[in-house]
């Protein structure tokens, strides 16, 4: 599942190439998770202003509205002006005086929804409930320490539910708690002040890191422009099960929490 550093790769990968594009036509394929939201010639007509990005979501400015696009479990954007013909998979397209923007979504759990404004419900029901950015300013470390006193679920959960910082996915979890030597099954309010701090300074790192790499393609994840991430390379616990620990070669371990695969350190992550 495309996380924060992909999403935000996807962006700048296209950002700048589509600001002040004309939408000369929209065209929507098999139904995806939620409905577009308004008639795709609503659009028409109007011009791009920019591409933003909250959590996972990516945010399109047009003068006629807000474009909320999720890639969802298997979703990737492609634009440019000479994409080959739609396939069964190509759920969205977007043609646009300066290119093509296409949605290639095989499992069809992501999204394009409009909404007038970041005001419009249709809005506030998909970004409301976000947490604080954590590449943003606004990251806090002892802001992010109060809020996780009051979360009685393992850390782990916490990180990935995305109300107290956003876009930290289970790549991305499991690599920042190992940094931080921390147990994924540890209830977030036992996190003394010092290990939320440490916790803090590895979710920056880490997502930092993988923004330099390009994300992590580990299926077909691939930017706007088709290159691929190279993060993947380098995690230290994350789809090693069985393998020696970087560190300590100590095996690490997996185990699932929420129907997610986890992967740790037992001597390198302290309960």
């Amino acid at each position: 599942m495309p996380e924060l550093p992909e999403v935000e790769v996807t962006r700048l990968s296209f950002a700048d190439r589509i600001a002040g594009a004309e939408i000369l036509d929209l065209e929507m394929g098999k139904a995806l998770r939620w409905p577009l939201g308004c008639e795709p010639s609503q659009l028409v007509g109007h011009t791009v202003l920019q591409v933003r990005r909250r959590g996972k979501y990516l945010l399109l400015d047009t003068t006629g509205g807000l474009l909320l696009i999720h890639l969802g479990m298997s979703g990737s954007l492609g634009f440019g002006t000479h994409l080959p013909p739609p396939g069964k998979h190509d759920h969205f397209e977007m043609r646009t005086s300066t290119g093509r923007l296409r949605l290639h979504d095989p499992r069809r759990f992501g999204a394009v929804v409009y909404a007038s404004s970041e005001d419009d419900p249709a809005a506030r029901k998909l970004l409301g409930h976000l947490g604080v950015e954590p590449l943003s300013d606004g990251f806090d470390a002892l802001a992010f320490h109060r809020a996780l006193q009051s979360k009685q679920s393992a850390i782990k959960q916490v990180l990935l539910a995305g109300n107290v910082v956003v876009g930290v996915g289970n790549i991305y979890a499991s690599e920042a708690l190992f940094l931080a030597g921390i147990r994924p099954t540890v209830r977030a309010a036992r996190l003394s002040k010092p290990r939320a701090a440490r916790l803090h300074a590895a979710i920056r790192t880490v997502l930092a890191r993988a923004l330099e790499k390009g994300g992590s393609t580990l299926k077909d994840f691939s930017n706007a422009q088709g290159q691929s991430g190279y993060f993947q390379l380098e995690a230290m616990v994350y789809d090693r099960a069985g393998l020696p620990c970087k560190v300590c070669a100590g095996l690490v371990r997996s185990l699932r929490q929420g129907q997610r695969s986890t992967f740790f350190c037992v001597n390198c992550q302290k309960p």
